[in-house]
């Protein structure tokens, strides 16, 4: 239920104060009920706004949600550093991938949605802010991951970064289905069995790809003799 009543914001710190209540209302809402099932209507609801004075603030229900992956993002990147910092080798690596995804279900959810809606009602800037934000914090964790394990250049670090979290967001909507196909699978074993599981699925993939990428590395040109 909506808690706090706004006033009319006109100054500067009143209205990153109702961005800021905007972003928690639409965080809230989505932990609770899933990205894909809150409406812009919702979430003026939650912080009593109505949605036109909502758009004041963010143009559409889709610029919201990216501005929170930047967000999410930006935590995750801080995270893995952290993570990263004693760690040494693939193994190693991929652990800490896996366990700071698992633990962001609100990530994996707005990734889920980020390419099929979230990236689709939004305008050039907010586009490009994201996009950059993105690529930054996967650069980051990437640049972490090649210092873990030397054996990857910092380009293939941010190729197994993008792919974690990518991967993550294909894995999400899989691992936690809807009732009807949780229905389905205590009544079929057989079908039961294909389901994925977040946490083995996302390590194997990603200990295959880290192996891998040293293989299919592209040689260094040669010096001319």
């Amino acid at each position: 239920m909506p808690q706090t009543s706004f006033r009319r914001a006109r100054r500067p710190e009143q209205k990153l104060e109702r961005r800021t209540a905007i972003l928690r209302a639409a965080r809230e809402l989505a932990v609770r009920s899933g990205v894909r099932n809150v409406s812009l209507g919702h979430i003026a609801a939650e912080v009593c706004l109505a949605k036109s004075n909502v758009v004041r603030y963010f143009g559409t229900r889709e610029e919201i949600y990216l501005e929170l992956t930047i967000q999410e993002m930006r935590d995750f990147a801080q995270d893995m550093h952290t993570r990263l910092a004693q760690a040494s080798g693939l193994e190693n690596v991929t652990d800490a991938l896996t366990e700071a995804l698992a633990q962001r279900e609100l990530l994996c959810d707005l990734i889920s949605e980020c390419a099929t809606s979230l990236e689709r009602n939004v305008s050039l800037d907010v586009a490009r802010a994201f996009k950059l934000a993105s690529i930054r914090a996967a650069g980051e964790v990437g640049a972490d991951i090649a210092r873990a394990d030397p054996r990857l250049t910092e380009a293939e670090g941010l190729e197994l970064a993008s792919a974690a979290v990518l991967l993550a967001g294909v894995l999400y909507p899989l691992a936690t289905p809807p009732p009807v196909i949780e229905q389905l699978y205590a009544q079929d074993p057989a079908i039961a069995a294909t389901r994925p599981h977040f946490v083995p699925s996302l390590k194997r993939a990603l200990m295959a790809m880290g192996t891998g990428l040293p293989a299919v590395r592209e040689p260094a040109p040669s010096s001319p003799s």
